[in-house]
């Protein structure tokens, strides 16, 4: 990597406004257990996380000094999710993306209930979703998927391609040009690494699906900044077998904003939609404008938002209350020893 400026790693007015005096900006391109890979002008750097690696997403901006990341800066946009298993907590999964590259195939892996908490999870992070709908060279007929991901909602760009068609690949340049950041996330084995190692001239190991439930295999196993042929950068991700969304509020809002329009139009503020007088949305439901499984879908969602970030701040507001019984502990332990 050569010849590789600010402004070519995405760097802009944004940043430089947070910026430090004495420090130096660097872009996160890999991250793990306690060190971060950066990526500077000069070449990629190793450096240290002392708030804890976890604190920082891969596309971040950082201002570093003495080897170390000593503030994340503000990000233009980012991508974060309830992390997978038991835990409440949240995930950054990558962040400055322009594109939310949300991959899915032509098999038993489409499902537009899927593909729509993809979509929310990108308008909640201020990125543009981008559904590509891969292995299209194994049906006769695609239009059929592009037509139900469009139906998500008109801010998506849906397109078919076969992932192993380097022409046909290349089709995601404009979303990957120089000074912009597309990201993948989707299912293990609908093409992600595929479409990495065509965009970027990368050799990543890629691997099939089963042919009894067509599950793919994981081959990326974490995810990275990768500089495109196009002149702009790649965000690579490991399958996600688990979505689940948090502080997502606003994008499930935004994806479902006919669903909203219709609850704020109901007579009472506290309206179930179930079987109260003067309800908007039972009434859009009866005039054949609002598809019940719609309504479920939003219920569905904003539930599921709603109680993960409550969970998330119940988490948070322990922890602040436990370091503080720590301190106070520690400060009285110290007083009795001087005393």
């Amino acid at each position: 990597m050569t010849d590789i400026t600010l402004s070519d790693l995405g760097w802009s007015d944004h940043f430089a406004r947070q910026l430090e005096e004495g420090d130096t900006p660097a872009r996160i391109a890999e991250i793990h257990r306690t060190i971060l890979v950066a990526l500077t002008p000069d070449g990629p750097v190793k450096i240290g996380a002392p708030s804890g690696a976890g604190s920082f997403a891969v596309g971040d901006w950082v201002g570093m000094r003495d080897a170390q990341a000593r503030m994340r800066l503000a990000p233009r946009s980012q991508i974060a999710r309830k992390a997978a298993g038991h835990t409440v907590s949240r995930q950054l999964v990558a962040a400055n993306v322009d594109t939310l590259g949300i991959v899915t195939s032509c098999n038993d892996d489409f499902n537009p209930a899927r593909l729509e908490r993809y979509v929310a999870l990108a308008m909640a992070g201020d990125c543009l979703p981008l559904v590509i709908v891969t292995k299209a060279d194994l049906v006769d007929e695609v239009e059929p998927y592009l037509a139900q991901a469009r139906a998500i909602s008109p801010q998506v760009v849906a397109m078919a391609l076969n992932a192993r068609d380097l022409d046909d690949a290349s089709r995601l340049e404009p979303w990957c040009g120089p000074g912009q950041t597309l990201a993948l996330v989707g299912s293990s084995g609908v093409g992600k690494t595929t479409l990495q190692n065509a965009l970027t001239g990368g050799a990543g190991a890629t691997a099939g699906v089963r042919s009894d439930d067509a599950k793919g295999r994981h081959t990326t196993t974490y995810r990275a900044l990768r500089r495109c042929r196009a002149g702009g950068w790649l965000i690579d991700t490991p399958g996600m077998r688990e979505l689940q969304l948090t502080d997502t509020a606003e994008g499930i809002e935004e994806l479902f904003d006919d669903v909203t329009a219709l609850v704020s139009a109901c007579r009472f503020t506290d309206c179930a939609h179930e079987t109260e007088p003067g309800c908007a949305v039972r009434a859009a439901i009866a005039a054949g404008d609002l598809d019940p499984e719609r309504l479920t879908r939003w219920r569905k969602l904003e539930a599921e938002d709603r109680h993960n970030s409550e969970s998330l701040a119940e988490g948070r507001a322990r922890g602040r209350s436990f370091t503080k019984h720590i301190k106070s502990t520690q400060r009285g332990a110290r007083r009795r020893k001087g005393g």
